[in-house]
């Protein structure tokens, strides 16, 4: 009997290894072959197409229905194109996304959590394309406690994904925000499809950093809002680049599009169907140069990137700092931010006596970039920014101090674009909200992601800090609640839900503090009561 038993088991065993290693899915529109990588215990679908190729008249459309695939399984062990990019990289056939998860399993009765991630660049560059390990796995590795599918989805950037104009509202086949509704298009794909994957469409999760947060803030903006569909109930936005979101034909936007006409040589007659009918059959490289050149034309004055969201009336109805003052739709909402990142979207000469790129460290300077920053505020409103809210002498909720041009200057811009969309957000759950700040030395825009992006020795050699950090985060993925999976000692604080205690989660180099807020929360008011004329 003993003889058979360990036969079954290996039986058993073997068709389990195989059913990890082909792991195969059939969709609606054809049937995909998964793989399975041993080393990471993960199986994974790399290239999922999600949407059709927007080409031709589907340049600066909203996407479109994938195309489907006959007579053959799908092979997605392998690479996808980035959408065009900043030079000469990526394809305009590049809707795809990636799917990774522990070991799939077509049997399993209890579906799983979901989370689908959006990559930053500043809404100009990334790519959801990944290889073994994939990006975020050592939030999922932290802990066995919690186990969700992870999907990373390409979007469109720059001005394929984010022209704006009237000249798009009145075409019947271009939309507003196309980047972000490939984004929430791949949330709908989720809603129909992840039940094949094994996945809860009723337990969605939406992460992003930087502009991948920023696009985390415009998704709940939108969701079960203003009749867009209600398609996730979490959200995490790390360091949420939201930068100006002006109306699609505001003075601001019609500029945008006026130049990427003229830079393209589609300027014509100057009507508008006949300047965007060249616009969606130019080469991809021509809008590639011009976007650049648009791009670095902002670069420390209105904006310190130019390609955004805009307010469409539609997918985008409402400024942040409009829709806040009521509670948003989402459940549970986590916002964090570092404490120096402003830091990188300053002029670097405000650090230093000597000009760079037009700027020094003195108060002149100074005073010049707010207002360039600032071009929408009167003059009391801007003493008022210099003088009571930032003054040359002043203190944070972690910086004791700080008397530098540099600092003050880093903490306007991590507060208008970072810190409060990070704050409004977590402020207006519909049921709890969390914030949170990464202060560990430079503490700069990305220093974050040294604990949960990529495998790396600082999580050997700092286990509090990742195990608190990054398993808080897996613990908000799994249940919504940052505390239910707690992986550090009981002596280490929490995560404190913001509208109960006012305070909030603070990494520290070798652990975790609770500290309240004060000072930002009376900054933030300042910067929503001027929000729709900055506009954020």
């Amino acid at each position: 009997m003993s003889v058979f038993k360990l036969i079954f088991a290996f039986l058993h065993l073997t068709v389990a290894i195989a059913a990890y290693e082909n792991p195969l899915v059939d969709l609606t529109y054809g049937s995909f072959q998964g793989n399975y990588d041993q080393t990471y215990n993960l199986s994974y679908f790399r290239k999922i197409p999600f949407a059709a190729p927007p080409t031709g008249n589907n340049r600066f459309r909203a996407p479109q229905p994938p195309l489907h695939i006959t007579n053959e399984i799908y092979d997605t062990d392998q690479d996808f194109d980035m959408c065009p990019q900043r030079t000469v990289n990526g394809s305009e056939d590049c809707l795809y996304l990636g799917l990774f998860s522990r070991p799939w399993e077509k049997s399993r009765q209890v579906r799983r959590p979901v989370l689908v991630v959006f990559y930053g660049g500043a809404f100009i560059q990334g790519s959801a394309a990944f290889t073994m390990p994939p990006a975020s796995y050592p939030v999922l590795n932290a802990s066995t406690l919690n186990d969700y599918i992870v999907i990373y989805p390409n979007y469109r950037v720059n001005a394929f994904g984010f022209l704006p104009g009237k000249a798009i509202g009145d075409s019947s086949t271009s939309d507003f925000n196309p980047g972000l509704l490939d984004q929430q298009y791949a949330l709908k794909w989720v809603q129909s499809q992840i039940h094949n994957f094994g996945g809860d469409p009723h337990n969605v999760t939406i992460w992003g950093q930087s502009a991948g947060a920023g696009s985390v803030v415009a998704q709940v903006l939108a969701n079960g809002r203003n009749g867009n569909p209600k398609l996730f109930s979490k959200a995490l936005a790390s360091s949420p680049f939201w930068p100006k979101t002006y109306a699609y034909d505001a003075p601001e936007a019609e500029a945008i599009y006026s130049q990427l006409v003229n830079l393209t040589g589609c300027s014509g007659s100057g009507h508008d169907h006949e300047t965007l009918a060249c616009l969606k059959s130019v080469d991809v490289q021509s809008i590639r140069d011009a976007s650049l050149v648009i791009d670095a034309d902002s670069t420390w004055t209105t904006s310190s990137y130019t390609w955004a969201p805009v307010i469409d009336g539609e997918f985008l109805v409402d400024t942040l700092a409009e829709a806040v003052g009521g509670a948003l739709d989402t459940e549970f909402l986590w916002g964090m931010y570092n404490t120096h990142e402003g830091q990188n979207f300053v002029p670097p000469g405000l650090e230093s006596t000597v000009s760079e790129s037009g700027y020094n460290s003195s108060d002149a300077s100074f005073y010049r970039w707010v207002r360039g920053f600032l071009p929408g505020l009167s003059a009391e409103e801007i003493k008022e920014v210099e003088e009571v809210y930032y003054p040359a002498d002043g203190s944070t909720e972690t910086i004791a101090e700080y008397n530098t041009t540099y600092v003050r200057a880093g903490l306007i811009y991590r507060d208008v674009v970072l810190a409060c969309p990070a704050y409004w957000m977590a402020s207006a759950a519909k049921k709890r909200g969390y914030v949170g700040e990464y202060t560990i030395s430079p503490a700069t825009h990305g220093s974050d992601t040294i604990y949960w992006n990529k495998i790396n020795s600082v999580q050997e050699t700092n286990p509090v800090v990742y195990e608190g950090y990054a398993g808080a985060f897996a613990s908000f993925f799994q249940t919504g609640d940052p505390n239910a999976h707690k992986l550090t000692h009981a002596s280490e604080p929490g995560v404190p839900e913001l509208r109960n205690t006012g305070r909030e989660f603070v990494i520290v180099d070798h652990g975790f503090e609770n500290v309240k807020l004060a000072q930002l929360e009376k900054r933030c008011e300042f910067w929503r009561g001027l929000g729709k004329r900055i506009p954020v």
